[in-house]
């Protein structure tokens, strides 16, 4: 069984986080949805205590999805810049931790 508007979606919110080279570490959120025949886009990056957070909507044709998705992430890359990745790499678990309790 297979929910072609749930199979596009997926595929969106997918490309989205393999642009952004999602990892555990890194708070990022991603929506697609369907509304009136298009695909609809949200994503959001974020440190994790909330002090640096980076937006982006986008919305266009379904067969675009992945592509939108990819964009969507790409853009999001250029936003927060190279500074913003390198502190989520270099931050250890309990860093991370750390920042999210205070």
């Amino acid at each position: 069984l297979n929910c072609m508007d749930t199979h596009v979606c997926v595929n969106c919110e997918r490309a989205f986080l393999a642009a952004l080279d999602g990892n555990c570490k890194t708070p990022i959120a991603g929506q697609a949805k369907i509304v009136d025949g298009k695909i609809v886009f949200r994503g959001l990056i974020a440190m994790p205590d909330g002090t640096s957070k980076f937006t982006t909507e986008s919305t266009g044709e379904i067969a675009d999805a992945v592509e939108i998705g990819t964009k969507a992430g790409e853009d999001l890359k250029a936003q927060a810049g190279d500074k913003f990745f390198e502190m989520m790499v270099e931050m250890s678990p309990q860093q991370v931790l750390g920042q999210i309790t205070k």
